[in-house]
């Protein structure tokens, strides 16, 4: 058997044979939230800010996590970083906040500090 000109049905049935998965089978459909990353989420009923700790198919970790109430003027703090004079944070205490992310509407990368005192 020459290794070069295996099929790839070939392949699939000596996988199955080792039970080994497929890489594909494992592919998420999400896109990835790197870990280490700032982030804004919006959700259907929320905005978190955070740094991405951990990542699964169905939950986002995040730390230094602050909840949003109001943003001020939304594309103004997307570019500044600032929420204005209207804008309402509460930051969480240290620690782990977990998001599902079935709730999440749209999320960027947050490049600017993240909000960590009340306002």
């Amino acid at each position: 058997m020459n290794i070069d000109e295996l099929t790839i049905g070939q392949l699939k049935q000596i996988a199955a044979l080792l039970h080994i998965e497929s890489p594909l089978a494992q592919s998420s459909t999400r896109l990835p939230m790197p870990v280490g990353t700032k982030v804004f989420v919006r959700t259907v009923t929320h905005i978190f800010t955070g740094m991405v700790e951990a990542v699964s198919e169905e939950e986002v970790a995040i730390v230094e996590a602050c909840w949003v109430a109001d943003t001020g003027r939304y594309a103004d703090t997307l570019r500044t970083g600032e929420f204005g004079q209207s804008g309402e944070l509460e930051p969480y205490p240290k620690g782990r906040v977990v998001l599902n992310r079935g709730a999440f509407i749209d999320w960027c990368v947050w490049e600017h500090q993240l909000p960590r005192s009340q306002k």
